[in-house]
């Protein structure tokens, strides 16, 4: 058994300093190819989203396959729930006529109830108990619910209290700064700080793809979607070739 643990958790990386920053790239690239999809290629949000699926399921079955961790195969999977949580946030707030409020906190709802079943489940949301693939399971639809949240969540800081992509870079920017600083700095519970900090890196990197791409009359800087999500793979494999990252540690 001690074995089969180890070789689970191979399957997840280590999370320091570059995990959030290639955490990061991999939710902007997220809503900027997204965006590329669904607007700059005309396929629309729905169908994006069915395209999008079929890829985030895909890779999810390739990560719980695997026998160790694999850098590129574990963030390719990371950056799957990111595009398809763009374009269901986005179908779901557009389409569904309930705005971004309503959309944020729905998503929000299905978020926790995500994380709440998991923990009824198995008893623990932590990372370091991912050993079978229920718990991957559990970990990768929690991920994609906390990416559509986080799309969201941006949507609705930018558009709908009207704090603009710049001043919303800056609020989800000072509340991952908090995160850090609780973690540092108190001894509030570290499973709890660790998914605070991923649910927001969500936000942060929607706006500042929001804020790249969007046109000049909307606050962006009106980048090329193609050109931003190419810039963005670029440093993704450059964080994951420079920067090696080892698998999590089994908890004892």
């Amino acid at each position: 058994m001690k074995d089969d643990v180890k070789q689970a958790l191979s399957k997840v990386p280590e999370v320091t300093l570059v995990f959030w920053i290639i955490k990061v790239f991999a939710t902007t690239l997220g809503e900027t190819g997204g965006d590329a999809l669904s607007m700059s290629m005309g396929l629309g949000y729905l169908v994006s989203t069915g395209i999008f699926a079929v890829l985030f399921v895909g890779f999810v079955i390739a990560q719980i396959r695997a026998k160790a961790f694999h850098p590129f195969l574990y963030w390719a999977t990371i950056v799957a729930t990111t595009t398809v949580g763009t374009t269901l946030a986005d179908f779901s707030d557009r389409h569904l006529g309930i705005g971004y409020t309503g959309g944020s906190s729905l998503l929000f709802v299905l978020l926790m109830g995500s994380l709440g079943l998991w923990y009824w489940v198995m008893g623990s949301v932590s990372i370091r108990t991912i050993n079978n693939p229920k718990t991957e399971m559990f970990y990768w639809v929690t991920i994609m619910f906390s990416q559509t949240l986080g799309t969201a969540l941006g949507d609705w800081t930018a558009d709908t209290i009207g704090e603009g992509y710049l001043r919303s870079a800056g609020i989800f920017g000072g509340l991952l700064l908090l995160v850090a600083g609780a973690y540092f700095f108190s001894k509030l519970n570290r499973v709890l700080l660790f998914w605070a900090a991923f649910i927001l890196t969500r936000p942060l990197g929607a706006v500042v793809g929001d804020f790249l791409d969007k046109p000049h009359d909307h606050g962006g800087l009106a980048l090329s979607r193609y050109v931003a999500s190419a810039v963005l793979v670029v440093l993704m494999i450059a964080g994951i070739l420079f920067f090696p990252q080892r698998a999590a540690k089994a908890a004892h």
